[in-house]
């Protein structure tokens, strides 16, 4: 099985989806991987350091294509609708692409590889099942974006983290509220903590308390009567109105105390829930920063912009994007371990397997002969499988 690297094309996406490292493991395993001229240049990995752990380099993005029974990327046609297209001329029938490809939402894009015969596996689509953890670049990623979350606030507000005791008297350590204690969140609760911030974190499941507190935050408890936050594949999914109406009443007050605020709540093929709202806002204090990772799926706050900051009353509204292609090179690493594990889940003697019986495969697996075959992305398209497309 040959597999087949190229340079990421959507706009600076930095990452590149497997790094030299792990390619003496795919060898063992019968998986040749060639490299498009350049691919690892933007994250730190250059085409001999490739060729030094075994890869083979080739000059353009069309020989790749031409030559992989595998294309890995980091984004896929759906996750870069407008660039990717490009890459529709260049697959043929029977290969298979691995990568983001957001199936949940760009259904057209699922529709083009399909009528294009690929073999397409979403990354996203990862069920939360303990032997696919290895292989889950949701939470890799998370991790990057909780973590630099902390960085942009610290950058922003106009504030020290820490408490200091100083010659000129006692600085008071920022007050930082995390909202979600997921991947995302644990991590950026351990950032901020680890720069001496006083840290409170909320998250509609009880059971995180335990996890919070062992990074040294507070779990700040609402009384609040919830469904449970998770569907049935372990992804969060949206909870009703009503429920984050009272949620946001029970947070105005902490929110108003906090200098910082870094919300995660994002929930796969929908739109982020709004949880600080305008007036919530309105309630800090000058020079406080929101820092909103739901940015990108319409955002956490009212007053979001994806990729933009938006000021507010002397507070500061950050809507960042993509933000694991900002430290591309453990990224990458990151990313292509995800990559390199699912490979080897994938390979039998070298050759690739799609056994639909096994649940990590049938859950990524999108297209196949022709069709969308993934039963959430047909749910989501209102297509039942037997009038798949």
């Amino acid at each position: 099985m040959i597999v087949g690297i190229v340079k990421e094309s959507f706009p600076d996406e930095a990452r590149v989806a497997m790094v030299p490292a792990l390619l003496p493991q795919l060898a063992k395993a019968g998986i040749e991987v060639v490299i498009e001229s350049g691919a690892g240049d933007a994250a730190g990995f250059l085409d001999e350091e490739y060729t030094a752990k075994g890869g083979k380099i080739l000059s353009s993005r069309a020989e790749v294509f031409q030559t992989a029974d595998v294309v890995a990327q980091v984004r896929a046609l759906g996750a870069n609708p407008e660039n990717g297209r490009s890459d529709l001329e260049l697959l043929r029938d029977g290969q298979a692409v691995i990568g983001m490809c957001e199936p949940l939402t760009e259904v057209e894009s699922d529709r083009a590889m399909a009528a294009k015969g690929v073999n397409l596996f979403s990354m996203e689509m990862m069920p939360r099942i303990t032997r696919a953890q290895s292989m889950d670049v949701l939470s890799s990623m998370a991790t990057i974006a909780g973590y630099k979350a902390v960085l942009l606030a610290a950058n922003e507000l106009p504030k020290m983290f820490p408490m200091m005791m100083t010659a000129a008297g006692t600085v008071a350590p920022a007050r930082v509220f995390v909202v979600g204690a997921g991947v995302a969140g644990l991590q950026a609760i351990a950032s901020a903590k680890k720069l001496g911030a006083i840290v409170e974190a909320y998250d509609v499941r009880p059971a995180v308390k335990e996890q919070v507190e062992s990074l040294g935050g507070k779990f700040v408890e609402l009384e609040l009567d919830a469904e449970s936050s998770e569907d049935a594949g372990g992804y969060a999914k949206e909870l009703g109105e009503d429920f984050y109406h009272k949620q946001r009443e029970m947070m105005l007050s902490v929110v108003a105390a906090s200098d910082v605020v870094i919300t995660t709540a994002a929930i796969p093929g929908k739109k982020a829930p709004i949880l600080v709202t305008a007036e919530m806002v309105r309630g800090m204090h000058t020079g406080s920063v929101i820092v909103d990772l739901a940015a990108e799926r319409g955002g956490n706050c009212e007053l979001t912009r994806a990729g933009d900051t938006v000021v507010e009353g002397g507070v500061k509204i950050i809507g960042p994007v993509n933000i694991p292609a900002t430290i591309p090179y453990h990224a990458s690493q990151m990313y292509a371990k995800n990559i390199a594990t699912f490979l080897l889940h994938l390979a039998d003697e070298g050759n690739l397997v799609i056994d639909t019986e096994d649940e990590i495969t049938e859950g990524t697996l999108i297209t196949q002969g022709g069709k969308v075959v993934n039963p959430r992305v047909l749910e989501a398209m209102g297509v039942s499988s037997e009038g798949s497309e």
